[in-house]
C-alpha cells in the first residue's frame, strides 16, 4: 500500500510539474540547501565508507557485485523494452537474465556479454520520456540526490519491477539495498575527477542532459560528455 501511495503522490507530482519548462531550475533555492545536505552526509558517511570498501574488496568480488545488482535490474530493463515497443531488445535483456542468474551464478559472472548480448539501462522514467512525457524541473531529493518528477514517478514503478521487490524478508531486502547503494557510491568514486567548477551547477546540468539523451536512446546526439558520465549519473 505505500508503494502505490508513493506512486499515485509522484504522478500526481509528474504532471503538476509539466508545465513547467524541463531546462528552469525554479526551486535551486531550496535544491542548493538539499545539496548541502546530501554533502555533507556523503562527506561524512558514504564516501569514506565507499573508500574503505574499495580499498578491502578483491577486484573480482567488486566485479562481482556490480554484476549481480546489473543482473537484477534485468527484469527492470525487460519490461521498460517492451513497454516503449521493443521486443527483440526485451528478448534481449530478457536471455541476459536467464543466463546470468543460471550460467552466471545469480549474475555474479556476466556470461551473456561474453556471448555477445548488449547490455542496456531502462527505467520507467526512460520510458516515459518515450512516450513523450515532461521531465519537468530538476529536484535534489535528501539522500537519493538528483531527480525529476518524471524520474521519480518512473522510479516508483521500476521499484515495483525490481528483482528486489519479490523479496520478502524485510532484513534480507534492507541489506541488499544498502550494499547496491554502497556499491552503486564506490563506482562514483572513479569518476568525480570529472567535476569541475560549481559541484551542484555541474550536476544539475549533466543530469538533465543526461535525461534527455537516455530517453531518446541518444538519438541525433552525440555527447562523449554523456557517455563518459553513464555510470556516474543513472546505472
Amino acid at each position: 500500500m505505500n508503494y502505490l501511495r508513493y506512486f499515485y503522490t509522484c504522478l500526481t507530482v509528474m504532471f503538476i510539474s509539466m508545465s513547467v519548462e524541463a531546462t528552469q531550475d525554479p526551486f535551486e533555492e531550496i535544491n542548493r540547501k538539499i545539496w548541502t545536505f546530501n554533502e555533507y552526509l556523503d562527506d561524512n558517511i558514504a564516501k569514506p565508507t565507499a573508500e574503505i570498501y574499495t580499498s578491502i574488496t578483491p577486484d573480482f568480488i567488486e566485479i562481482g557485485i556490480t554484476n549481480f545488482f546489473r543482473n537484477i535490474n534485468e527484469l527492470d530493463n525487460t519490461a521498460n523494452q517492451l513497454l516503449q515497443g521493443k521486443p527483440v531488445y526485451a528478448m534481449n535483456d530478457f536471455a541476459r537474465f536467464m543466463i546470468n542468474t543460471s550460467v552466471g551464478i545469480l549474475g555474479f559472472i556476466d556470461i551473456a556479454s561474453k556471448l555477445g548480448l548488449e547490455r542496456h539501462d531502462e527505467d520507467f522514467g526512460q520510458t516515459l520520456g518515450a512516450w513523450g512525457v515532461s521531465k519537468g524541473p530538476f529536484l535534489m531529493i535528501p539522500l537519493y540526490g538528483p531527480s525529476t518528477p518524471r524520474s521519480l514517478a518512473g522510479r516508483s514503478v521500476s521499484s515495483v519491477l525490481s528483482g528486489t521487490f519479490a523479496i520478502e524478508e524485510t532484513d534480507v531486502r534492507i541489506g541488499i539495498t544498502a550494499l547496491d547503494a554502497l556499491e552503486t557510491r564506490a563506482r562514483y568514486l572513479e569518476v568525480e575527477t570529472l567535476i569541475v567548477g560549481d559541484r551542484y551547477s555541474f550536476i544539475r546540468d549533466s543530469y538533465m542532459q543526461y535525461l534527455d539523451f537516455e530517453s531518446s536512446d541518444g538519438q541525433d546526439q552525440s555527447d562523449d560528455f554523456v557517455d563518459d558520465m553513464d555510470d556516474f549519473l543513472l546505472d
